[in-house]
């Protein structure tokens, strides 16, 4: 048994193309932006002297390794990732990329957009298809019910549409 710690599963590797673009903008700006400016910063501190009590340079070191840790993260997840770019052969039932509508019992309604885990924090109304609605979203159709266990109890919903649009390029 190794002593380092095992990292979690990274989760689904599907993305859509908006996401993709996002992950790779940000992979440029840490690599090509950010990192030469912290590493510059880092030579000035180094060259004060002392670097023991140094905190510029300290932080400097700090913030570098975090960015080639995020760097790193990105390109392995990016090599990875199933970018989903056509809606699915069968429209009629609930897949990655689907936006769904569904009604709970007492008439409200809610707009989901089936995503991958790195992108459902972008926009509201955006749902990972690892959290448990989205599981429970996955292969359902038009009028299925749909019960999800959450903290307070179990919740019912009603899929009322489904719909599949194309991300722009």
């Amino acid at each position: 048994m190794s002593r380092l710690a095992q990292a979690a599963p990274a989760g689904s590797q599907y993305i859509t193309p908006e996401g993709a673009r996002r992950l790779r903008l940000e992979l440029e700006l840490l690599w090509r932006d950010e990192r030469p400016r912290v590493c510059q910063a880092v030579a000035a501190a180094a060259a004060q002297g002392d670097r023991s009590e140094n905190a510029e340079y300290t932080y400097g070191k700090r913030r570098l390794r975090e960015i080639d840790r995020r760097v790193r993260f990105l390109r392995r997840r990016l090599a990875g990732m199933v970018v989903v770019d056509q809606p699915p052969a069968d429209p009629a039932r609930v897949f990655f990329g689907a936006w769904v509508l569904l009604e709970s019992p007492d008439g409200a309604q809610s707009r989901y957009r089936i995503v991958g885990p790195d992108e459902f924090d972008r926009a509201p109304g955006y749902l990972s298809m690892d959290s448990p609605l989205g599981r429970a979203l996955l292969r359902k159709t038009l009028d299925d019910e749909v019960i999800v266990q959450a903290p307070g109890g179990s919740r019912a919903y009603v899929i009322v549409s489904i719909e599949y649009q194309r991300d722009s390029p």
